[in-house]
């Protein structure tokens, strides 16, 4: 009997993303800022998605959370520019995710926040996630990399080599989906070289 041969498996594509929101959680709170970044696992830019949004109806914003925006009225100012209604733009967002050229992996620093009000927004306004649970913390990656312990993993304590001076981290989710993807792109070239630098098995 024939085999036709086993299809190449789709490539992985890193959805490096942040969020900005009024509150810790979603629901309760809403989301008012969501950007992504689509990365090739070589650090090509494949495609990128921001939209402000409107609060949910019937949600309030949390007041630590709003006393911290206070120190931020540039980033404010931005997330507030021609917010859209979430039931329009996160149908527009998955579809944007679902046309990527590969099985896209939600990546982000951290991802339990982000990926929380993400799954939600996407669960709530398009009935689904289409990045299913595949969701990587770059803080979680450092950690096994850098041997610390996990609150140890944070960016002052990153090599300079991961980290590029040209972008910068502003709490505006396109400039912070972007700085945070480029770490993490130079996270995994560093370690495609070190398996590449290993000695093959023995046949």
């Amino acid at each position: 009997m024939r085999y036709a041969p086993a299809a190449m498996a789709r490539p992985e594509i890193y959805v490096s993303t942040d969020v900005e929101a009024d509150g810790p959680i979603p629901g309760p709170h809403s989301m008012l800022s969501l950007a992504s970044v689509a990365l090739a696992r070589d650090g090509s830019e494949l495609g990128v998605f921001e939209v402000n949004l409107d609060p949910l109806e019937g949600a309030r914003e949390d007041a630590s959370t709003m006393a911290w925006w206070a120190t931020q009225p540039d980033a404010w100012a931005r997330c507030r520019v021609a917010p859209e209604d979430p039931s329009l733009a996160l149908p527009r967002y998955r579809t944007w995710v679902e046309s990527l050229p590969g099985s896209p992996v939600f990546v982000a620093y951290p991802v339990g926040f982000d990926f929380t009000f993400v799954h939600w927004y996407l669960v709530r306004f398009t009935g689904g996630n289409p990045f299913s649970h595949s969701a990587l913390d770059i803080k979680t990656l450092a950690m096994a990399m850098l041997g610390v312990p996990y609150r140890k993993a944070v960016k002052q304590a990153f090599p300079r080599r991961w980290l590029d001076p040209t972008l910068a981290h502003t709490h505006v989710a396109l400039d912070d989906a972007r700085e945070q993807g480029a770490i993490f792109v130079k996270m995994i070239a560093e370690l495609d070289a070190f398996r590449a630098s290993l000695p093959m098995p023995p046949k």
